[in-house]
C-alpha cells in the first residue's frame, strides 16, 4: 500500500510508547489472549531490531488476576460453601496476583524471541515527585540502550485509589493516560494505543452505520461522536482512549488508535500506511474536505440495481452490447493507460508473474467484448421460473431466479478481471463495487469509466462503484445491511483476512493447486500435449498445472523421462517430491502446496490411482494457526501451550483447501470413472487440460472467479453463481384457518403451463 501523506512524520520516528488494553490481552472469557500477545511480542522483536525505541504499558493484570483467584476459590471451596452469597474479590488483590502472571507471561514470550524485558511499577502519587521523574527517564534511557523492553503497569496493589477501576482522579487515571503521560515524560515520537476495535469510530463499532474515522479532527469530530459502551474489561473503554490521546497529540506527540488483534499494525503505521485513527496537532490541515462515503456507495449500487432489474429483458442486453462496443471503440486509451501501470510495475520490481496478469496483451479487448456479446444473448437470467408447483386448487407456487442484490469484488492484479465482473453484475441485475489491486489503478480507472459511461442514465453508473482506496475496505466489510455477498479474488491470505473481518458471506476463491495425474494406460502423445498445455499455455493463471503426478510404471519405460525432457524443453523448471527428486536427480521441492504461477511445477510418482487421489487430497490442503485474527507459528502455539496450559482456541485453528481443478490422463475408463468420482475437487477432468476451467471456455460468457468454497458455488462461477431464488405465491383469496379449508395437492406442474 503507498504511504498516506498525513503519516509522513512516521519518518522521523524513534521511540515509541505502545499501550496494550485489557481488551487485546484477554479473551471474552478472561482468559490470556496467547495468540495475540505472540504476535505482538513478535512485532517488537522485529522492530526492536530494526533499532527502534519500544516501552510497553501493559493492561490486563487485574482481569486476569480475578480470573485465577476465582478459580482458585472454586477449587478451595467446598459444596456448603458455593451454595453461599458469593464476596467480590478484592480488586488490589486481584491486581497483585494478575501482575505476577502477566510479566511471567512477557518474559516467556520475550525470552522465546531473545529479548530482556523490564517491570516498572508506578503509582499516581510516584510523578508528584520531581526526584522520580528525573530518576525514571535515568532508568527508561539506560534499558533503552541496553535493548530491553521496559513494561510498565498501574502498580494497582499499593495504589492510594480507592478501587482500580471507579477512581478517575489524580495525574493518570488509567492506562492510557498513564502511556500518554509517559510519552510526555519520556519524549516519546509516537504513541500506539492497541485496542480491541479497528480505531475510533463515527458511533459504536457494532452499529453497521459507523464509519471509522482515519485522522481526528477535533474540530470535526468532537461533536458528532456517540460512544458505545465502555470496555467489557477495563476502565474507560474508547472514551478514555480518546481523551488520552488528544491530550498527547496536542502536546505534540502523534497518537495511533487502532486494533491489537489484526496482523502487523504497529509495522504497518511505522510503514507509513492509513492503519486505524491518527491524532495529530496538525490533523487539520491534512483532512480532506470531504471523505469518501462507503455506505453512500453502497446504497447507490443497490438502488441503481434495483432500476437496472425493472428493465427488460431486452433493454439489459443492449447495455451489455453498448459497453462492448465502447471496450472497442476505446482499445487505444485503455492500452495506453495499461501499459502505465504494467511500466510502473516493472520498475517497482514486482514479480514476473503479476506483471503478466496485469498486462492486457494484444486481442484482450476484442476477447473481452466478444465474452460480453456472448453473455448478452444468453437467456435472461432475471426472473427465470425454476419449479411450479400446485399447492391447492387456484393456490400456485413458483420458484424464481433472482439477483443476489450487491457484491463487493477484492481482486488483485487482473484489469480484465473488471470486465468480466462488470458484466456479469449487469447481467445478473446485480450492485457491484470493485477494489483492484493498487498495481493497476490507472487500467482499473479507465475500464471502470468507459464502463460506466455506456450505462444508459435510467439506471445510473453508480450501480457498478469503483473503490480507489484499501482503507476504505473495512468500512464496506462492515455493511452487511448493504452488501449481501463478498467475493475476494486472490491469496489464501487475501480470502482469510476477509472472511475474519466480516458477516457478509464470503465466497472464497483460495490457491489454485492443480494436479494432473498422468495413469500408466496413458496414451503418452496425449498425455505430453495435454500437460504441456495445462503449464505453459499461461502459467500465472489459478488453473494452471502446478503438480505433475506420474504413475511409478512411467519410470522404468522411460515414459516419466519424455515428460521431463519436454517441460525442460519448454523452458519449465522442475521440482521433485521425495521419490521423484531422488530418482529424477532434480531439488526437492519445499512444499507440495505451493502455488508457482510460472513456468515452475513439482513432479512426484505415484502407485497407482488411489495414491494419486490421496495424494491430491491430502497436499491439496493447507494448514495455518491463527488466533484472533492474527497469524502466530506452530512453534510459538506450543510455546504458550507448554508454558501456560492454558487451551488455544480451537476454533481459531484455519484449514484452507486447494480443490481447484483436477485431471486424469488414461485410457482405462474404469481407472478414469474412479478418479472423476473420488477426486473431491471443484473441477475434474479427463484427458483435457486444466486450462478449461475457465467460465468463458465452460460457455458462461465469463466469471467472476473460481470458486473453491462448497456454499452456493463452486468451480467457475458465471452469472447463475449470482443469483438467489425467491418464491411466488398466487392465489384466489385463500386462507390457513388452521389448514381446515385448504385440501393441499402439492404437484408439480409444467413450467410453462
Amino acid at each position: 500500500m503507498a504511504e498516506d501523506s498525513s503519516r509522513a512524520f512516521v519518518k522521523d520516528v524513534k521511540r515509541i510508547v505502545i499501550k496494550v488494553g485489557t481488551a487485546v490481552v484477554t479473551r471474552n472469557d478472561g482468559r490470556l489472549a496467547l495468540g495475540r500477545l505472540g504476535a505482538l511480542c513478535e512485532q517488537i522483536k522485529e522492530l526492536n531490531s530494526q533499532g527502534y525505541e519500544l516501552i510497553l504499558v501493559s493492561s490486563g493484570a487485574v482481569g486476569l488476576g480475578r480470573q485465577r483467584l476465582r478459580y482458585r476459590r472454586l477449587v478451595n471451596s467446598s459444596f456448603a460453601d458455593l451454595q453461599k452469597p458469593q464476596v467480590e474479590l478484592d480488586g488490589k488483590a486481584c491486581a497483585a496476583v494478575g501482575q505476577n502472571s502477566l510479566m511471567a507471561l512477557y518474559d516467556t514470550l520475550f525470552s522465546e524471541l531473545d529479548i530482556s524485558s523490564a517491570q516498572l511499577l508506578v503509582t499516581d502519587s510516584d510523578f508528584r515527585d520531581r526526584d522520580f521523574r528525573k530518576q525514571l527517564s535515568e532508568t527508561v534511557k539506560s534499558l533503552l540502550s541496553l535493548k530491553v523492553i521496559p513494561i510498565f503497569n498501574e502498580n494497582d496493589a499499593v495504589s492510594t485509589r480507592k478501587a482500580p477501576y471507579e477512581d478517575s482522579s489524580g495525574i493518570f487515571w488509567d492506562n492510557d493516560s498513564l502511556a500518554a503521560l509517559l510519552a510526555l515524560e519520556l519524549k516519546a515520537d509516537l504513541l500506539v494505543l492497541l485496542s480491541d476495535v479497528e480505531g475510533l469510530y463515527s458511533g459504536p463499532p457494532s452499529d453497521p452505520k459507523s464509519k471509522l474515522i482515519h485522522t481526528y479532527v477535533k474540530e470535526k469530530h468532537q461533536g458528532e461522536i456517540t460512544f458505545g459502551d465502555k470496555s467489557r474489561v477495563g476502565r474507560g473503554g474508547m472514551t478514555a482512549k480518546v481523551k488520552a490521546a488528544v491530550n498527547a497529540a496536542y502536546a505534540g506527540i502523534p497518537v495511533v488508535i487502532t486494533s491489537g488483534s489484526a496482523p502487523e499494525n504497529i509495522i504497518r503505521v511505522l510503514q507509513g500506511q492509513k492503519i486505524g485513527t491518527l491524532f495529530h496537532q496538525d490533523a487539520h490541515l491534512w483532512e480532506p474536505t470531504k471523505e469518501v462515503d462507503t455506505r453512500e456507495m453502497a446504497v447507490a449500487a443497490r438502488d441503481s440495481s434495483r432500476r437496472l432489474q425493472a428493465l427488460s429483458s431486452q433493454e439489459r442486453k443492449k447495455i451489455l452490447l453498448d459497453i462492448a462496443d465502447a471496450l472497442e471503440a476505446n482499445e487505444k486509451l485503455i492500452t495506453v493507460e495499461n501499459e502505465a501501470d504494467v511500466a510502473a510495475a516493472q520498475q517497482a520490481g514486482y514479480e514476473k508473474s503479476l506483471i503478466s496478469r496485469l498486462a492486457l496483451k494484444p486481442g484482450k479487448i476484442a476477447s473481452l467484448a466478444k465474452s460480453i456479446r456472448v453473455l448478452a444473448n444468453m437467456e435472461d437470467p432475471i426472473g427465470r421460473v425454476l419449479k411450479k408447483t400446485q399447492l391447492a386448487d387456484g393456490l400456485i407456487l413458483e420458484k424464481t431466479s433472482s439477483p443476489l442484490g450487491v457484491l463487493l469484488i477484492v481482486f488483485e492484479s487482473r484489469p480484465d478481471a473488471l470486465v468480466q465482473i462488470s458484466s456479469l453484475a449487469i447481467r445478473s441485475g446485480n450492485g457491484l463495487l470493485l477494489k483492484g489491486g493498487k498495481e493497476a489503478k490507472r487500467s482499473n480507472a479507465i475500464l471502470h469509466k468507459v464502463i460506466t459511461e455506456a450505462i444508459p442514465d435510467i439506471v445510473g453508473g453508480k450501480v457498478i462503484g469503483l473503490v480507489t482506496s484499501r482503507d476504505e475496505i473495512p468500512d464496506l466489510l462492515k455493511l452487511d445491511d448493504v452488501i449481501d455477498l463478498v467475493i475476494p479474488r486472490g491469496s489464501n491470505k487475501l480470502v482469510s483476512q476477509i472472511k475474519s473481518s466480516t458477516k457478509i458471506p464470503v465466497l472464497g476463491h483460495a490457491d489454485g493447486i492443480c494436479h494432473v495425474y498422468v495413469d500408466k494406460s496413458a496414451n503418452m502423445d496425449m498425455a505430453k500435449r495435454v500437460v504441456l498445455d495445462a503449464k505453459i499455455d499461461y502459467p500465472a493463471a489459478c488453473n494452471a498445472m502446478e503438480t505433475l503426478l506420474v504413475h511409478k510404471d512411467l519410470v522404468t519405460n522411460g515414459a516419466l523421462n519424455e515428460l521431463i525432457v519436454d517441460l525442460r524443453i519448454q523452458g519449465v523448471t522442475l521440482y521433485g517430491g521425495p521419490r521423484a527428486s531422488l530418482l529424477m536427480n532434480i531439488p526437492q521441492a519445499r512444499s507440495f502446496h505451493h502455488e508457482y504461477n510460472s513456468m515452475e511445477c513439482t513432479v512426484e510418482i505415484v502407485d497407482n490411482v488411489a495414491a494419486a487421489i490421496d495424494h491430491i487430497h491430502h497436499h491439496g490442503r493447507h494448514v495455518i494457526f491463527s488466533c484472533q485474527n492474527l497469524f502466530v507459528c506452530n512453534s510459538m502455539c506450543r510455546v504458550l501451550y507448554d508454558c501456560f496450559h492454558e487451551p488455544m482456541d480451537m476454533n481459531c485453528l484455519l484449514l484452507f483447501c486447494s480443490a481447484h481443478t483436477d485431471c486424469i490422463i488414461t485410457e482405462d475408463q474404469e481407472t478414469a470413472e474412479i478418479f472423476l468420482h473420488q477426486v473431491d475437487s471443484a473441477a475434474v477432468f479427463h484427458n483435457a487440460s486444466t486450462r478449461f476451467c475457465d467460465g468463458a471456455r465452460f460457455g458462461l460468457g465469463a466469471e467472476v472467479g473460481i470458486s473453491t468454497s462448497r456454499i452456493h458455488a463452486r468451480g467457475p462461477v458465471g452469472v447463475e453463481g449470482l443469483l438467489t431464488t425467491r418464491w411466488i405465491l398466487k392465489g384466489s383469496g385463500q386462507v390457513v384457518d388452521g389448514d381446515k379449508g385448504v385440501i393441499y395437492t402439492h404437484k408439480d406442474i409444467p413450467i410453462n403451463s
